[in-house]
């Protein structure tokens, strides 16, 4: 039929216009990556409909062997890739293909902007790494415009009469229009550029397919030969084959494919149970970080099937969300092809295979801890701070969990282990020290550490936000506690450097204490002497039944918490300008200053936790009064 409505233009969502101005006028080394992007994609739209038949057979009642078709034509300059899958209706498409219906869009536009370049060596590398991040934040249509100057795309939803047409340029517009399509599926026409005719060519697309799609577990056809359509690739779903039958690029083709990634896995696990349970699991740790990892739904991105049908892509109960990371498949004989999404989440089996899933991935982390140090410490730099999220979420595993943790300390540049740190802890020492805050590096120069490391305690340097979680939950490791260096009294004696210097009057130290109790007021809970301090004049810590500050900033940053909870300022009766301040405390005349310093104190405290002072106008007043005073000035 002819198409019935006016054709309507749409502009494309900001980071999308982003994205297609990149590769529309950049050149890269691995244009064919295009090709592997959208026969997944079919392959994926022919998985979904194989599954909403098993209710609805109907659905796929007039075509049921599911393919992807290419159809080069030299003359025109078209290849045409045609699948006989779910199809999109026209809202799909403007969804779909129109935005980048992802969390962490604009950080990908963001990283796709700092990757340009004109032609160099150089710049061609960074223009690969544009294209990895396409199908990192699995928007691997667009690569299509690495090759095409437009692209056109029919579609009609299984199920659904109507059809509609998707067209762009790539230049910042689409448009929409109902179209005439016989069947279900897509159909996606690339107007390749004058230079991009190579694929085109039927030999370079049998090396394509072959190289990058031979895993897919569906026919990839050619046609537009002499002997009708010719499948390219092997049709047999990877995962199925013997593990000695796989080849090391088979596997990586297999993950970026299931992953729409480009990096290559760090680890992958390939194991059949048979017995009670019988499932396959083809599973891969990636080497670099997907974007969505951080999400707030925390959602899992391992594929389930059942008898090689695909059922989800997020089976709820199969596996916790801390290993959310993982990517690959798990298929089993034991469900009911019929089970609904919503019945999977409850389905005893689903459970019985997800804890062996979880107890065979675990296995092999440690496995790789072991053998490799180096390898590991990449591994836990990527995805430590998720795993650690099952050291309070999955109580039964704790113990194997906190085994896999790895830690910075003050101890040196490379991780390690609760184990190690216990092997190394000094004599009679009952616990096991640790700070945390926003990055690692910056806590090493905390002025709670100095006390500690003056008397030859090792520093857990933890700066990741589950942090604050894990740790109250488990308490102790192998008999010690776990004890913050920022919280309550540090009752640690001496340190040897400071036995030697002159003790001050205590009290003449107790009447500074009571004036700067006086001046500071609610602004702080108590001001004491400090235990942990050497080098440093002062600094916050919190009371040890009170939140933690750290904890207490990340609360307020996301708006849980209205204000911060009040601090104890400790100060250090050595450092020279406490010992000073103990001088003009003893002078009724020179008083009036301990208000302004002990502000400009709490301030700075403030400063080197990383906070700003509570009133940076007076701040600034104030230190510019105190300077001039002590330069003379009138």
């Amino acid at each position: 039929m002819a198409e019935q409505t006016p054709v309507e233009t749409l502009a494309f969502q900001a980071e999308v216009t982003k994205l297609l101005q990149i590769v529309a006028n950049s050149l890269y080394s691995r244009k064919e990556v295009f090709l592997r992007e959208l026969i997944s994609n079919a392959s994926d739209a022919c998985d979904r409909l194989r599954y909403e038949a098993i209710t609805n057979p109907a659905l796929a009642a007039d075509d049921p062997e599911f393919k992807v078709v290419l159809t080069p034509d030299a003359k025109a300059r078209t290849l045409t890739i045609t699948d006989n899958g779910i199809g999109m209706t026209r809202q799909d498409l403007v969804d779909n293909l129109g935005t980048i219906a992802r969390s962490g869009s604009a950080a990908f536009a963001e990283e796709l902007a700092k990757t340009k370049g004109d032609g160099t060596d150089e710049e061609k590398g960074k223009r690969d790494d544009d294209v990895a991040l396409i199908g990192q934040f699995g928007v691997g249509f667009y690569s299509a415009f690495i090759v095409a100057d437009k692209v056109e795309v029919t579609s009609r939803r299984a199920g659904q009469s109507e059809a509609w047409r998707w067209t762009s340029d790539g230049k910042g517009s689409f448009t929409i229009a109902e179209a005439d399509r016989a069947g279900r599926g897509t159909t996606i026409v690339l107007q390749l550029r004058k230079d991009q005719a190579e694929f085109a060519d039927p030999d370079r697309l049998r090396t394509i397919v072959k190289a990058h799609s031979d895993h897919i577990g569906l026919p990839v056809m050619l046609a537009g030969g002499k002997d009708g359509e010719e499948t390219l690739n092997a049709a047999s779903a990877l995962w199925t084959r013997a593990r000695k039958d796989v080849t090391e690029e088979q596997y990586k083709e297999f993950y970026q494919h299931v992953a729409h990634a480009f990096d290559e896995p760090w680890l992958t696990i390939h194991t059949r149970a048979e017995g009670r349970l019988e499932y396959v699991t083809l599973l891969f740790v990636p080497s670099t970080r997907p974007p969505d990892l951080f999400h707030v739904e925390r959602k899992a991105a391992v594929r389930l099937y059942v008898r090689r049908v695909f059922v989800t892509d997020n089976a709820e109960g199969l596996l916790p969300s801390y290993l959310r990371f993982l990517r690959g498949v798990v298929d089993t004989e034991d469900i009911a092809l019929n089970v609904s999404r919503e019945m999977l989440q409850h389905d005893p089996v689903l459970a019985r295979i997800g804890t062996a899933v979880v107890t065979k991935v675990l296995s092999e982390l440690e496995k790789k801890a072991d053998k490799d140090a180096d390898a590991y410490a990449k591994f836990w730099e990527t995805f430590g701070a998720v795993l650690k999220e099952g050291i309070y979420e999955d109580i039964g595993r704790r113990e194997q969990l906190l085994k896999l943790t790895r830690f910075r300390t003050t101890a040196g540049d490379k991780l390690t282990s609760l184990a190690e740190y216990v092997g190394r802890v000094k004599d009679k020492q009952d616990a096991i020290y640790y700070i945390t805050g926003d990055d690692a590096a910056a806590l090493k120069s905390s002025p709670h550490l100095e006390g500690f490391l003056a008397r030859g305690y090792e520093v857990l340097l933890l700066s990741d936000a589950v942090d604050e979680f894990w740790i109250p939950s488990v308490g102790m490791y192998e008999g010690k506690r776990f004890v913050s260096v920022a919280q309550g009294a540090a009752s640690l004696g001496p340190a040897p450097e400071t036995d030697k210097k002159d003790a001050v009057d205590a009290g003449e130290l107790a009447v500074l204490l009571a004036l700067l109790k006086q001046s500071l007021g609610t602004r702080v809970k108590d001001v004491r002497v400090s235990d942990r301090l050497t080098d440093s004049a002062v600094c916050l810590v919190a009371d040890e039944r009170d939140m933690p500050r750290h904890l207490a900033r990340m609360l307020k940053a996301q708006g849980q918490l209205k204000d911060g909870v009040a601090s104890i300022l400790e100060i250090n009766p050595q450092h020279a300008l406490i010992r000073t301040l103990v001088a003009v405390a003893k002078d009724s005349a020179q008083r009036v200053q301990i208000d302004d310093v002990g502000r400009l104190l709490l301030d700075q405290a403030m400063i080197r936790e990383g906070d700003p002072p509570a009133d940076p106008a007076d701040f600034a007043r104030r230190l510019s009064d105190v300077m001039t005073r002590a330069l003379g000035a009138k």
